[in-house]
């Protein structure tokens, strides 16, 4: 299955992620900010990237455009899970590089929906 890099501030909705993903056998690396979730989609080979937008050191979209400038995460589907829905800000983010959009709170089929259609493994 897939190997999922999800990048928030916000352990428990990581661990959520977690627990959603990981039962459906997908791999799943946690970052808390956006440089560790940039370090970390630099070090490993993932499929697919799940971001925060609002998180402190480093924000998703500040994340997305440094993690496109990656070689190995050049076609990687980035997906914002986020609190904001205001049509402005997924201009920005679909500009910067993502992929798609999901709103929290997260249905746990709407993510494995996604993930399943997105994810290149």
């Amino acid at each position: 299955m897939a190997t999922i890099l999800t990048v928030d501030d916000s352990p428990s909705i990581r661990q959520m992620i977690k627990v959603v993903l990981g039962p459906a056998g997908h791999s799943v690396i946690e970052a808390g900010d956006g440089a560790e979730g940039l370090a970390k989609a630099g070090a490993n080979a993932v499929d697919l990237i799940i971001t925060d937008l609002n998180m402190p050191v480093m924000n998703g979209l500040e994340m997305i455009v440094k993690v496109r400038g990656l070689p190995a995460c050049m076609g990687v589907p980035i997906i914002f899970l986020s609190t904001e829905s205001d049509e402005g800000i997924k201009q920005k983010a679909k500009a910067a590089g993502a992929t798609g959009w999901i709103t929290k709170p997260f249905k746990p089929e709407q993510l494995l929906a996604v993930v399943s259609k997105l994810a290149r493994a």
